[in-house]
C-alpha cells in the first residue's frame, strides 16, 4: 500500500512545539533563515505543497497558489490576513485561516507599557543612567512627565485588544472613551467605556490608542486633518498596523510638536529604515512590532497555525473561530 504523505511549507521557524507535531504527520519544508523567503524562494518552495504556514511578510497571491495547485490551506501565523488574497482563495477552494485574537492580552500588555514609557520619559531614563548622564541624586525637575492615573484613554477601535486595553486602564482609574463604526453598548456597561465619534474622542484623550483593522476605512486614518484635532500634551499609541497612520504627517506632527509624542510598535514600511526621522526623535518609544513577542502567546499562535492545517488536510473544517473565508 502507498501512503501518500501531506506536504507544508513554512516560511520561518516557530517557538514552541508545533512544529514537532506537524513534522510527526506531514512532509515540512522550512525556511530555517531569519529573514523572510524571496519571491523567487517563496515559489520554488510552495511549489507541489498541500499547504502553506506563512507570515505577515509574505505576500500570498494568486500566483503563489498558481504555483501550488494542489494547495488545500494557506494558515498564517498572524491576526492580521491583508497579505492573502481570501477572495482568489476562497475561489479556489483553499482554506485561510489566522490566529484570530490569541495575542489580545500580549498585545494589550505592550499598549500599557508604551503608554507608560512615553508619558513617563522611560526610555530617556534608561539612557541618562547608562550613558553617565545622571549627575545629580535627585532633582524636583528631572525628566517630568504626565500622570497616567486619572487621564482619560482614547481607544480606536473597541474589539478584543481594545477591551484589554480598557480592562488595564480601569485599574488607573482612567477615563475610557472609544470610537468603532458602530457602539458597543456591552462594553460600555462592563469597561465603563464611553463612545465618542472620531473627532471628539482625538480631541478629549490624553493617549489615543490605535487597535482597529486595517481596511480601506481604516487605512491613513490618522492623518495630517485628525493628528490636527489631537491635544498637544496627548500621545499617540499604535500597536495595530503601521499603514493606519500616515507616516509622514506623524512625523510633521512630532518635529512641530502639536502633539506631545508617540509610541510606536508597528510602521508602513518593516523594519523601519534607519533613515527615518522617527530615529532620531527624543519624543518617540519605538518597538519592533513585538506585541504578541511573549513565549506564550507565540507558542500558542504556532499550536493554532498548525492544528488548522492538520485538520484541513485530514479532511476537517478548521476552527471556524480561526477562519477567514466564508464559514460555509
Amino acid at each position: 500500500m502507498i501512503i501518500v504523505v501531506s506536504k507544508v511549507y513554512v516560511t520561518r521557524n516557530l517557538p514552541g512545539t508545533a512544529l514537532g507535531e506537524l513534522g510527526r504527520h506531514c512532509q515540512v519544508t522550512l525556511n530555517k533563515k531569519a529573514t523572510p523567503p524571496s519571491r523567487k524562494e517563496l515559489l520554488k518552495n510552495v511549489s507541489g505543497k498541500d499547504a502553506i504556514l506563512c507570515m505577515l511578510s509574505d505576500r500570498i497571491d494568486k500566483e503563489v497558489m498558481d504555483a501550488a495547485p494542489g494547495l488545500k490551506i494557506i494558515s498564517s501565523y498572524s491576526t492580521g490576513f491583508e497579505h492573502i488574497d481570501v477572495v482568489e482563495a476562497t475561489r479556489r477552494g483553499i482554506y485561510v485561516t489566522y490566529t484570530s485574537d490569541i495575542l489580545a492580552e500580549a498585545t494589550a500588555d505592550l499598549t500599557f507599557a508604551l503608554i507608560l514609557a512615553c508619558a513617563r520619559n522611560v526610555v530617556a531614563g534608561d539612557v541618562m543612567v547608562r550613558k553617565g548622564r545622571w549627575r545629580v541624586g535627585w532633582t524636583p525637575d528631572l525628566l517630568l512627565g504626565q500622570s497616567v492615573h486619572g487621564a482619560t484613554l482614547g481607544i480606536v477601535g473597541l474589539g478584543r485588544i481594545g477591551s484589554a486595553v480598557a480592562r488595564r486602564a480601569r485599574g488607573f482609574d482612567m477615563k475610557i472613551l472609544y470610537h468603532n463604526r458602530g457602539r458597543n453598548e456591552r462594553a460600555e456597561d462592563e469597561l465603563g467605556a464611553h463612545y465618542r465619534n472620531l473627532d471628539g474622542l482625538l480631541a478629549e484623550s490624553d493617549f489615543v490608542s490605535i487597535h482597529t483593522t486595517l481596511n480601506g476605512a481604516s487605512r491613513q486614518l490618522i492623518n495630517k486633518v485628525t493628528l490636527a484635532k489631537i491635544k498637544p500634551t496627548a500621545f499617540l499609541i499604535n500597536t495595530a498596523r503601521g499603514a493606519v497612520v500616515n507616516e509622514r504627517d506623524l512625523i510633521a506632527a512630532l518635529k512641530k510638536k502639536t502633539i506631545a509624542g508617540a509610541g510606536l510598535d508597528v510602521f508602513d514600511k518593516e523594519p523601519l529604515p534607519g533613515k527615518s526621522p522617527l530615529v532620531r526623535m527624543k519624543n518617540v518609544v519605538l518597538l519592533p512590532h513585538i506585541g504578541s513577542a511573549s513565549r506564550q502567546t507565540r507558542s500558542r499562535m504556532a499550536d493554532v497555525a498548525v492544528k488548522s492545517i492538520l485538520d484541513a488536510l485530514s479532511g476537517k473544517s478548521p476552527d471556524p473561530a480561526f477562519r477567514v473565508n466564508p464559514k460555509s
